[in-house]
């Protein structure tokens, strides 16, 4: 069983919808209160009126983590609102393809920007109070790309190796300070953006959405897509002072997809 969060403070970037709405509300249900942002409110309130209905408190603010500006302020109205923040689950992200001949230079640029940077400069602005507090949770969500290549993925590849590495980096200096940092590394996650996804590799190839799915589906050898709220269960054990042994970790959700 999973001990309870309550009385911790959580963080949960790319809060609106999918993996990060999951994470959100499994937190409140584990007993946190619950921080939520994305780069619009459009998403964001429903979510946080979710969480209150837990009998939680929650805190919805726009933070788009590619503006440095706005990722500095997130500690401070954080705390306002819910107080410091014990628990951070790094969401945000975005998935672009393109072959690598002709690959475009702002692809590779605006990846490597949401998914890796933009995770260095959250931490970067939340640890410091976990430092001094000498106690903290920090959990990204990166993918089985972390792990492995794949074609046409080069850029979302190559940040989310990169998150990996960070993640391992940060566990180790983290270490003394009582801070665990984790990832979480999913396969395809039935969520907006895999629609999304779905949808570019239809007007791509030019095959049936329903043909497509199953393509996805099968590289998983359970046949389906996980649901976001298993990757949810996974940010909420690792929050727990009880996983406090579990760090530098990538763990996969992925239905048996890779065996490391």
């Amino acid at each position: 069983m999973t001990d309870s969060l309550t009385g911790r403070v959580a963080l949960v970037t790319g809060g609106s919808k999918g993996i990060g709405k999951a994470v959100a509300l499994a937190l409140a249900e584990a007993g946190a209160d619950v921080a939520i942002c994305a780069r619009k409110m459009a998403g964001l309130e429903p979510v946080a009126d979710a969480v209150r209905a837990t009998g939680r408190r929650a805190f919805a603010t726009v933070c788009d983590v590619t503006d440095a500006e706005q990722v500095n302020r997130l500690p401070t109205v954080v705390n306002e609102a819910l107080g410091p923040i014990d628990i951070l689950v790094n969401n945000a992200g975005a998935s672009e393809s393109h072959k690598f001949v002709g690959h475009p230079d702002d692809l590779w640029a605006r990846m490597l920007e949401i998914n890796l940077t933009g995770v260095y400069r959250v931490c970067k602005a939340v640890v410091p109070g976990m430092i001094e507090r000498k106690w903290g949770r920090i959990i990204t969500i990166a993918s089985i790309s972390s792990k492995v290549g794949a074609r046409y993925v080069a850029a979302y590849t190559a940040s989310k190796h990169g998150v990996l590495g960070l993640t391992r980096a940060l566990a180790v200096e983290l270490n003394p300070y009582q801070i665990t940092v984790n990832a979480i590394c999913p396969g395809y996650v039935d969520t907006p953006m895999t629609d999304a996804n779905v949808a570019n590799m239809v007007a791509r190839t030019g095959k049936p959405e329903d043909e497509i799915r199953r393509i996805i589906s099968s590289g998983n050898p359970q046949g389906r897509l996980i649901a976001p709220e298993e990757v949810a269960a996974v940010a909420v054990m690792l929050a727990g002072e009880a996983a406090r042994g579990i760090t530098a970790q990538a763990i996969n959700v992925d239905g048996g997809t890779l065996t490391y």
